[in-house]
This record gives structure tokens, sequence and C-alpha cells, in this order.
């Protein structure tokens, strides 16, 4: 079959592929995400064709035009390779957070794997047992993006049939990324701890993942699976096990309830909350007698999915605003030209515009314009402001619904937490000013990656911590709570 080579830019890499192979089949693992699943309505999967011909069909053509895309433009999802090409991916240079963080543990033999499988991003790291150190990590983006970047994208995606490839995907890959790790230190593996979300488990696991996509969303595989590097075709060995941690609820997985380990709020006198703010958006409240837990909608927004200029941590993304004698000052990624707006900095601007009054409460624009210009190239519309209120209730109101479930004001919480990679760039006092946490700033404490944390945590532990955990913890549904629609309501004025 005849063949061809896609350059990318600036990587560096040539990919050789075969005549008429669709880009979203190969580009996904440099970044390029597809969060409308490649339908070519979200143009995030955007490439700039540098050298060679790319056809384009009709609806191809119409797409990138009401996209606002010239002719050097493509969509991936749309695209096939029949020629040698070069792709400029510059915008694709993605931050993913590792974790460096130390933690109580009994010393162990030998050496173990941590894995935070990710919504969006793959983390494993190679852990010395007899010392908890960090000897290697390995980072990937999740490589079902081309799938939707949302994880109701994937779950649809399954029940039409591709549940096979999306669990062969997760599988080779992690397993490549532990086959690295042990490249760099050839050791003998005790055991693997994977953490991630319910879907994500059930797509790995290999289970029906079509009772999350209905009322009630009740499924029979909460619990923790384990495996053999056979099951999985990974070409290494494993003493011990390959366990992929319990889930706690439908949408509440053991990435979170590794975070709820991290945190130690399960052992706490206090009340605590836990806010993982990544492409979900879940949020744990209690102390050491009992935890309520749920899931939010609020991820899209954050993530820049749902913001018409938004993007992830990449090159080029606006990470933060700062205001100098009443002008935005933007920090962009990787110190070039700005192409976009990621979470972190959606929540300065959103902070910022209405300490210059010129946001209402409501969230309208005040000059009565469709958009605001934030810098030059980069503004805001009413609609990407009206999704930052829809993201900004949901996690509000998530807060207030918990604490009502407990019997307890939002004020007799004592710490929060803020996980999640978002979460770890995030300006605290921005976080209290746009209303999304209704608490003193100096009871937010950002924890970084605590899916990873709690996942090393596991190595060490044994099953009764894990079921101490999950005893305590129980999973409510926000929207069923009799009070959630005006509460919701409420939460996206802006105070």
């Amino acid at each position: 079959m005849k063949k061809h080579n896609i350059h990318l830019q600036p990587l560096g890499k040539t990919l050789t592929v075969n005549d008429q192979t669709p880009l979203i089949d190969v580009l996904h693992e440099y970044g390029i995400e597809f969060p409308c699943g490649g339908k070519g309505t979200c143009g995030k999967c955007k490439v700039k064709l540098v050298a060679g011909e790319i056809e384009t069909t009709d609806i191809h053509r119409q797409k990138l035009a009401l996209l606002g895309l010239g002719t050097e433009w493509r969509l991936a999802c749309y695209s096939t390779c029949t020629s040698d090409i070069t792709l400029d991916i510059d915008q694709y240079n993605h931050l993913i957070l590792a974790d460096e963080s130390e933690f109580e543990y009994i010393p162990q033999t030998g050496f173990g794997v941590a894995v935070d499988l990710g919504t969006t991003t793959l983390v494993a790291q190679l852990i010395d047992l007899a010392t908890a150190k960090v000897l290697a990590v390995e980072t990937l983006l999740n490589p079902q993006v081309k799938f939707g970047a949302d994880l109701i994208s994937r779950i649809q995606a399954c029940i039409d049939g591709n549940d096979h490839e999306l669990k062969r995907l997760i599988r080779f890959n992690i397993g490549t990324m532990i086959e690295l790790l042990l490249v760099k230190h050839k050791v003998a593996l005790q055991k693997i701890a994977i953490v991630g979300n319910t879907a994500m488990h059930h797509i790995f696991s290999g289970f029906d993942v079509s009772p999350l996509a209905q009322y009630p969303f009740d499924t029979p595989h909460l619990h923790a699976t384990t495996f053999t590097t056979t099951e999985l075709d990974w070409n290494f060995e494993v003493v011990g096990d390959i366990t992929f941690f319990p889930s706690i609820g439908s949408f509440v997985g053991s990435d979170i309830l590794a975070g709820i380990a991290a945190t130690g709020m399960h052992k706490n006198d206090a009340y605590c909350a836990l806010i993982d703010l990544g492409t979900n958006g879940e949020i744990v409240v209690g102390n050491k007698n009992q935890l309520i837990c749920a899931s939010t909608a609020a991820g899209p927004a954050f993530e820049g999915t749902n913001i018409s200029m938004g993007m992830r941590a990449t090159t080029g993304a606006v990470s933060s605003f700062k205001l100098v004698e009443k002008k935005l000052i933007a920090n962009v990624i990787g110190n070039v030209t700005a192409k976009g707006i990621c979470g972190s900095a959606l929540v300065d601007a959103i902070a910022l515009l209405r300490k210059q009054d010129l946001l209402g409460i409501f969230g309208e624009i005040n000059s009565g314009e469709s958009s605001i210009e934030l810098i030059k190239s980069i503004s805001l519309t009413q609609k990407d402001i009206n999704e930052f209120q829809l993201a900004k209730a949901a996690i509000a109101a998530g807060l207030e619904i918990l604490c009502q479930s407990l019997n307890i004001q939002l004020a007799n919480i004592q710490s929060i937490y803020i996980a999640g990679g978002f979460g770890n760039y995030i300006n605290t006092t921005h976080l209290v000013e746009t209303g999304i946490v209704e608490l003193p700033e100096t009871k937010i404490h950002k924890m970084g990656n605590t899916a990873l944390i709690g996942a090393k945590m596991f190595l060490f532990q044994d099953k009764n911590t894990i079921d101490e955990i999950r005893s305590k913890t129980n999973h409510i549904n926000l929207e069923s709570h009799p009070n959630f629609q005006d509460i919701y309501v409420d939460k996206m004025l802006f105070n």
C-alpha cells in the first residue's frame, strides 16, 4: 500500500502512514483534541497546513468558514492523508501535572507504579517502595480524545460500538508508559495502582458503560478490579496485583477516593471540602465521621471546551491575567503570541472585569456590546461569560447542597482543598471574588494532583484502609435535591 510522511512542526517528528489514513487516527497522540468527537463543530482539532495538500470537501470548507479559519487551516477530524504533508501543531504542547509530594508510609521492598488515568491526561510514576521516592515519570494525553473530550462523548462512543477500541487504546498506552519507566530503571515490579473516574474504570476494565448513560445511573461495577499482565497484553512482569481501585459512585471514581486519602479529610475532626477542578468537577465535604460527594458539570467551561477562545493549558494559552493601571496584562504559556485562554485565566478575567465594573450582577456586559476585548486578539463573548456562570454555579451550589446534606453551614468548613491540573494554577483570590468558593481565601489550599498522590499512597495501604474510606463516603445526585434549581440559579449571580 502507498505510504506518506506527515511532518509535525515544531516537534520535529515524522509519521509514516498508509494512503487515505484519517488524521484523527494518528494525531491524537500529539495533543490534538477532538472535544466534539469528530463532528467538526468545535474547531479544537485545527492544524495549519505548512506544505503539501489536504483535499477539502464542500462540508469541510463550510465548517472552516463557520469557524472563521483561513485556507491554511484544516480540521483534523475531516482530513485524510493522500500525500506527504507538513503540519504546524505548535499549539498542542500540553502541560501535564505530575506530583512530587511526600506522604507518610510504611517501607516495603521492591518497586511499584502509580497511574492516574484521567479523562484528558495520563501520568505514571515508578516508585521505590522502600523510600516512597519517585524514580521516573511518564505523561501522555489520553488517546481516547479522538472520540471526544468529555466523558459523555466517550460513553456514547462505547455504546455506538467503539468500546473495544477505547479499551485497547487505554490499555496499550498505559502499558507503553510503564515499559518506558522500566527502560529507565530495569527493576522488577511488585504492584501497580491505577485510579480514575468511573467511566475510565469501566472502559479500562471492559465493563458495560450503558448504565452511566441513563437515569438513575446505577452501575453494578463500582468495585476494584485486578488484572494480570497477560490479561492486559502487557510485555513485562508484575509480581503482585495490578489494581484499578474502586469508585465511590456513578460519576465519582477512584481518583476522588485517592484525593480523600491524599488530603486525609477522612481522618480529620474538622469539616473539610475537596474540589477537583479537572475535566469533570467533583466535590467532597465531610470529616472523619461522614463524607458526602457529588459530581458537577463544571469542567467544559474551566477546561476551555465551551469557551469561544478557550483552550487547555498549552503553549499559546493565556494562563493568568493581572490588572496594571486599569489594563489587563496576560501571562502566556511558552512566552509566545496568545492564541486562546485557559481556565485559570478565565477566572482571572471574570474577576478583573467585575472589579472594573465592566460586568453586571447578572453577568451582562455593561457596555451593551456582545463581547469584551481582554488583550489584542483575545476576547470574551457574552455567551462565554454565561458559560462561566453555569460552571461557577455548579461548584458553588454543589458545596452548599453537600453542606445542607450534612446539616452544617458553609462556614463550618475549616479547609477547602483544590485539586486537579486547573486548580493548581488558579488564583485563589479570584476564586473567592467570582463566587466559586464563598469562604475566606485563608481556608483554601492548593493540593495539585491528589489522584496521583493517593494512587502512590494506595501502593502502601491495605484493603482495609480503602474500605474504611468507602464505608463513610456517600454519593448523592445534586439534581435530586429539592432546592437544587433555586440554589443553582442564585449562585449564577455575581455578588
